[in-house]
Order: C-alpha cells, then structure tokens, then sequence
C-alpha cells in the first residue's frame, strides 16, 4: 500500500463499507437464459424426450404413413439431432455477436 493515498489498482479494504467506483465493472448483469436458452432447452427436451417415447411407445406411428419401420428408426433420431445441432449453432452464434436479444 502507498502512504500518499493513490489506488493502485489492488485490493484496498474499506471498512466503512462503501463501495469503490469501479466495484462490480466487471461482473455481467444476470439475467437468466433469455430467448437463445430457452429455444435450446425446448430442443434439448424434444431430443432426449419426445423422440425416443415416440419411438419407445408407438413405434409403428410412421409406418402408417408408409414410411418402413427400419427407416424412421434411422431418421428419427437424426432429424432432432440435427435440430439440436443447428440450434446449439444458432445460440451460440447470438451469444458471441455482442450480446443477447431478451424479449
């Protein structure tokens, strides 16, 4: 610590418990997943949920459509996987581009 009284930029404590006026300068406001996350999330959700109990509890829903049974256990499962990829892209994408857009 220096005896003229300059901050230095380090740790100074203030007992008198007022803040500095650079405290919390660097800390981003929390404000929660915002739209990006919340997106992820439903595509999170229908990936590891709804496909699999649809394919787990009614296997037979695409062949009455004539789609064959081995071909909807085949694409199925990739089409929310690229749903969830696309969307990972998507959000991540927003994340780095300065900034979130909360609704």
């Amino acid at each position: 610590m220096n005896s003229n009284g300059d901050d230095t930029g380090g740790y100074v404590h203030r007992p008198d418990g007022a803040p500095s006026s650079d405290a919390g300068r660097d800390e981003p406001e929390a404000t929660g997943f915002g739209s990006t996350g919340w997106g992820l999330v439903a595509v999170l959700i229908l990936c590891t949920i709804v496909v699999p109990g649809i394919i787990y509890l009614e296997p037979s829903v695409f062949a009455a459509v004539g789609i064959p049974y081995t071909v909807a256990l085949l694409i199925l499962p990739l089409l929310p996987a690229a749903i969830l990829g696309l969307t990972a892209v998507w959000s991540m994408t927003g994340a780095t581009n300065g900034g979130r857009r909360d609704d």
